[in-house]
């Protein structure tokens, strides 16, 4: 007597009635264990409930209410894609008339990148001509800021040194910010004291 009991597929297979070399020691295990013809026939009774069950079809409209909760990943060439689409006009014409447009723009600006990047001395003239303007700019309103809040004779100390003097007097001027907001905070504490 065999003492092993039949696997869920070894079951399908009986309850399928299907026929073969390896059928027969299963249908002759199930003569001899009472568990597995309990599990063969109650297999049976779920197949045979399962087929005489009314057979129905959905709506028309299943798949689109189905479809219409599932989240769908659009890749980004596709998103992209999509979106051009829809600022595209609708006429073979007038396709190609866009066509030809973004084509003349694309190679417009194509053709001034290339330009630029062949006219590196040009470049490095006007970029450095730019950068000159700008560092003079900005030291002509460093020196009238620090001219306004130091004043002129402070200024004249800083400018003559140098490095130093500029960072003696940020230090200075922080210092002074610094003292001011911890008077500031004192006042505000006495005052608050004073109501309390």
């Amino acid at each position: 007597m065999n003492h092993r009991h039949l696997l869920p597929e070894e079951i399908d297979l009986l309850v399928d009635q299907e026929v073969g070399f390896g059928v027969s020691p299963l249908k002759a295990h199930v003569r001899e264990c009472a568990d597995c013809r309990a599990k063969v026939d109650e297999a049976r009774f779920l197949v045979d409930a399962i087929e005489h069950l009314p057979h129905f079809a959905p709506s028309h409209n299943f798949v689109d209410k189905v479809m219409a909760q599932v989240p769908v990943f659009v890749p980004w060439h596709v998103a992209a894609r999509d979106a051009v689409r829809q600022w595209l006009p609708r006429s073979r014409p007038a396709r190609y008339a866009v066509l030809g447009a973004a084509t003349s723009v694309a190679s417009l600006i194509t053709l001034a990148v290339l330009w630029i990047t062949t006219q590196t001395d040009a470049l490095v003239f006007v970029t450095g001509m730019f950068g000159d303007r700008l560092r003079e700019v900005v030291a002509q309103v460093g020196r009238g800021v620090l001219a306004t809040v130091f004043g002129e004779q402070v200024f004249a100390v800083i400018q003559q040194t140098g490095t130093i003097g500029i960072v003696i007097a940020l230090l200075g001027f922080v210092g002074a910010a610094g003292g001011a907001l911890a008077g500031l905070r004192a006042i505000a504490a006495a005052s608050s004291r004073r109501r309390g």
